[in-house]
């Protein structure tokens, strides 16, 4: 309930805390949160409380639609969802984000530098989201590193 607090004060202040992250840039706009636990315990109905009590819209976001095959496509993909998020104040929810977000790997191959290309594209548009962005998974070890250090809020969900 603690950490679920500290998001709601963090939308509550949003548009003060904006106006301190332009006048402060070093500062990173946006709030990053980890929701993380099991299946069925309810992590999007708590992202859409958030969302309804705070007027906002929850975008699920389809990791199905943005994932490519195609090089660059799934970065055109990521961009374009980012853009629209932002232009809409949307609460962005990432769900089974471990198949996004995951773990970067030792490059043997073109496929591998690939892939990592992706995952630091990602973390980069992550960053500069100004709003709430919350990632959801079932398996918070298998996501990168460099992504865990980037969230402000760890929320454990308990087996139901």
């Amino acid at each position: 309930m603690e950490s679920l607090n500290d998001i709601k004060a963090w939308l509550s202040q949003q548009l003060e805390i904006k106006g301190r992250a332009a006048a402060t840039p070093k500062k990173k706009p946006g709030y990053r949160v980890l929701f993380n636990g099991p299946a069925g315990v309810d992590k999007m109905t708590t992202a859409q409380m958030l969302g309804k009590e705070f007027g906002k819209e929850v975008h699920r976001v389809d990791l199905s639609r943005i994932v490519s095959k195609y090089i660059g496509e799934t970065e055109k993909n990521i961009a374009a969802i980012f853009k629209e998020a932002e232009g809409k104040d949307w609460i962005l929810f990432f769900d089974e984000a471990d198949a996004l977000f995951g773990k970067r790997t030792t490059v043997k191959d073109a496929h591998d530098r690939y892939a990592n290309q992706e995952i630091n594209y990602l973390l980069q548009q992550l960053e500069s989201y100004p709003g709430l962005a919350i990632i959801a998974t079932n398996l918070k070890a298998n996501i990168d590193d460099a992504f865990i250090r980037r969230f402000q809020t760890v929320v454990k969900f308990p087996k139901a």
